[in-house]
């Protein structure tokens, strides 16, 4: 038995919902079911009765949802015991963060941490989005850091989690250019020349963003796929030899644009654009599972410096 089923059986007594659950679980509702017929196969005996509707549990699952919260929190709590352990005997804040933000956003996030605040020890997992929110959902990680869209979400119950906006950032086209910044290839494309197009794989969190632009887009555009990465570094390179036009965060692409290696591909149409937030994600503490102390004044700290930005803005426009 894996201790998600006995997380993933809570969640659907708590809901009633087979696709609520499996949204509040990070995964697809047939999967969800598969993971609760697991459960069911290992214990011998239905849970869920499955002729009646809203979700109802048998007997059976009535039963065992008291044994499945106990079991639970025996578990939750012999980890956090030990991690408790662990955690008193060092200050490491272990990160979750997608590929991209790892290589672009984290190296002046954390040295402008280590200026502001203290220097930092800290562990960094770079994984895709769906698994950076798996590890923090699954606690193996202190702090998630990942883009949000509000038509591609992260969808972490905001009962149990905190967020803070740390910043934004615009996914745009870009192509390899000349001296003069003028780039070898601009959308749209055309039906007779389309553009050879270097893409996200359907997985990747950038990948949708990509579709939401390109579906928007007012101008058809005519691209022809000819590379495919879930890393936006990937395509970064094949752009830089000019391979094709690739949507990259701003970001990712500040030193080629300084020095005339890549140019935006959009002739500055906000179309062919997109913003997305850049959040910090942590579990909020609580008497049973109280964290970090390293990262309860980090998020202090964070907090504060949100709280006071727009009030030193507003001083400094009132005293000119």
């Amino acid at each position: 038995m894996e201790t998600k089923w006995l997380e993933d059986f809570i969640s659907l007594v708590e809901t009633n919902n087979f696709s609520r659950s499996a949204a509040l679980r990070h995964v697809t509702q047939p999967a969800f079911s598969r993971r609760i017929q697991s459960l069911e196969n290992w214990l011998g005996t239905d849970l869920v009765d499955r002729t009646s509707y809203p979700t109802r549990l048998t007997p059976a699952g009535t039963v065992f949802y008291e044994q499945a919260l106990e079991m639970l929190a025996q578990i939750n709590g012999a980890r956090d015991m030990l991690r408790s352990k662990r955690a008193a005997a060092q200050t490491s804040i272990d990160l979750a963060v997608p590929h991209t933000l790892s290589l672009t956003f984290v190296p002046k996030w954390l040295t402008g941490l280590e200026r502001d605040f203290a220097p930092i020890s800290s562990r960094l997992m770079a994984l895709n989005v769906h698994d950076a929110v798996l590890q923090l959902v699954e606690g193996g990680c202190d702090l998630l850091l990942c883009y949000h869209h509000p038509r591609q979400p992260v969808q972490l119950d905001p009962g149990r989690y905190d967020m803070l906006v740390l910043g934004r950032e615009s996914l745009r086209p870009y192509a390899r250019s000349d001296k003069n910044r003028v780039p070898e290839l601009t959308l749209p494309g055309t039906k007779k020349a389309p553009l050879p197009f270097l893409s996200y794989t359907n997985n990747a969190y950038l990948g949708r963003m990509v579709e939401l632009i390109l579906g928007d887009a007012k101008t058809p555009p005519h691209l022809e796929p000819r590379y495919e990465t879930d890393m936006a570094e990937g395509l970064k390179m094949m752009a830089l030899e000019g391979r094709g036009v690739a949507f990259l965060p701003e970001s990712a692409v500040t030193r080629e644009l300084k020095h005339k290696l890549l140019a935006p591909a959009d002739n500055d149409s906000a179309e062919w654009q997109i913003e997305m937030e850049i959040r910090l994600y942590r579990e909020r503490p609580s008497p049973s599972r109280r964290g970090k102390a390293i990262v309860e004044r980090l998020w202090d700290f964070l907090e504060q410096r949100q709280h006071d930005g727009p009030r030193k803005r507003r001083v400094a426009v009132s005293e000119r």
